[in-house]
């Protein structure tokens, strides 16, 4: 780290009650002078990472999905002048983050303004492409190819029915072409009547039920219950869920863990499916061979910003990490999108992250990428801040911010051509194949449409 010439910038103060918290940001012109040795590129030049395997392995009430009818990043109303606002306890009330001049972030604010605009020239929605470009032919269900990969999801017994609403549409639109398995999660026995009638409604795919460990779902040792406890009851009116303890047990079950279950041992893809989402376009291709064909390691097809008082450290915590690990960061990475200022609030609450982030109810991924070492010691590193409990750090943007960050913009594909909705935002493309959702439509409520990060993943990463 000697080559680097660092420069001491302050961010904003959040509070006069609060401590300052500095980071030493590689200027523009030093990050590109000293890129062999603060960016290197990794040893596997497909993968962009090593693919070594970690097997890593209250309330009895699971917080299933985030399929209710609210959005979960919308802020309550709150009043920022107020003093109880900003006198009430926080993360950053319990810690000092490191102020060495190791604490050099991957990148700083100006380095995103000379990024070029990789923004497509037409509207993606608009375009008669209807299935996305491929090297090899795309696999039909014709072909007797089939890659090791399975529909999942956290659910619990009483969202029945609304799952089988949207297993419904997902059969009809793509699995009775393809018969991938299910495995469904939850942290209580499932009911006879669940796996009836969802295994009736999947055949002849093969259905698989599992019972989380305690061990994977409850607070890991380390966690103060009663200093959670206390900083929930604080957020609890500006961030929705914070106070439910399953809810941070559920974004940290996503965020690190289930990856590696049993039942998911064999398998190198999964689709992450939740209740109550709608899917409104026919896929006559299999998107995970599209996916292992293709070098890809993620999937989305919604881009939003998070709200930042739950994600307050997050960014902080993640500039600790990679100072000591500056190796892992890929030097194609979408990190402009990540460190972008569009919305100025939520950059200075979170100390540098746009909180732009892919909505990871639905999202399709490569297993060896969050089986990897790197986003193994990621991970862990978050999990022993605490900030899945002391705030409400989502998978969202833990996953985002380690794709953002680790592996090649090119690697990361927006299935525009998959038709979606989750309360309260959509994804529809003009496609013949659609039905049911107006394309373009971001979200009905006008207030929300300004919560789309989309255009801003566009500029750094194109319509991969």
């Amino acid at each position: 780290m000697s080559m680097i010439r660092a420069v001491l910038i302050s961010l904003l103060a959040v509070s006069s009650l609060m401590t300052l918290t500095t980071v030493f940001l590689l200027t523009n012109k030093d990050f590109y002078n000293t890129t062999s040795n603060l960016i290197k590129a990794k040893p596997d030049s497909r993968n962009g990472y090593s693919t070594t395997i970690i097997n890593d392995s209250s309330e009895k009430s699971n917080s299933g999905s985030e399929s209710s009818n609210v959005d979960i990043h919308d802020i309550i109303s709150i009043d920022e002048h107020d003093d109880d606002y900003w006198s009430r306890p926080t993360l950053k009330s319990f810690i000092n983050f490191n102020t060495s001049d190791e604490i050099s972030i991957v990148t700083n604010i100006n380095e995103s303004y000379s990024y070029p605009d990789l923004s497509p020239t037409k509207n993606p929605w608009t375009e008669s492409d209807y299935e996305p470009a491929s090297v090899k032919p795309l696999v039909r269900a014709s072909d007797t190819r089939r890659v090791k990969a399975a529909l999942i999801s956290l659910v619990r017994n009483e969202e029945l029915n609304d799952l089988l609403g949207t297993m419904s549409q997902i059969e009809d639109k793509f699995n009775k072409k393809f018969n991938y398995q299910w495995i469904f999660f939850n942290d209580e026995d499932f009911t006879q009547n669940f796996k009836d009638k969802t295994a009736e409604l999947a055949a002849p795919a093969k259905c698989t039920y599992v019972k989380i460990a305690d061990s994977d779902w409850e607070e890991p040792e380390w966690i103060d219950l009663k200093k959670a406890e206390l900083l929930a009851s604080g957020f609890k009116k500006e961030v929705q869920y914070s106070d439910k303890p399953s809810y941070h047990r559920m974004c940290r079950w996503n965020s690190g863990i289930f990856f590696n279950d049993p039942a998911m041992r064999d398998l190198d893809w999964y689709w992450r499916v939740e209740p109550k989402t709608k899917y409104y376009c026919d896929i006559d291709y299999d998107v995970f061979a599209y996916m292992e064909d293709n070098d890809k390691d993620y999937g989305f097809n919604i881009n939003l910003y998070d709200a930042p008082q739950s994600v307050a450290t997050l960014w902080p915590t993640t500039v600790e990490f990679f100072a000591n690990h500056t190796d892992y960061v890929h030097p194609n990475s979408a990190r402009g999108w990540l460190i972008q200022d569009s919305r100025q609030r939520h950059y200075s609450i979170t100390q540098g992250y746009s909180t732009c982030h892919f909505w990871s109810n639905f999202e399709i991924g490569r297993l060896d990428f969050f089986r990897s070492q790197e986003y193994t010691d990621f991970f862990k590193y978050l999990d022993r801040a605490g900030g899945f409990f002391y705030e409400r750090w989502g998978d969202a943007p833990v996953h985002s911010v380690a794709l953002g960050l680790m592996t090649d913009k090119s690697r990361i594909h927006f299935f525009r051509d998959i038709g979606y909705n989750h309360i309260p935002y959509f994804n529809c493309h003009n496609s013949p194949k659609c039905s049911g959702c107006t394309p373009g439509l971001f979200a009905e409520v006008n207030d929300l449409k300004k919560e789309n990060c989309i255009t801003e993943w566009f500029k750094i990463a194109g319509d991969n």
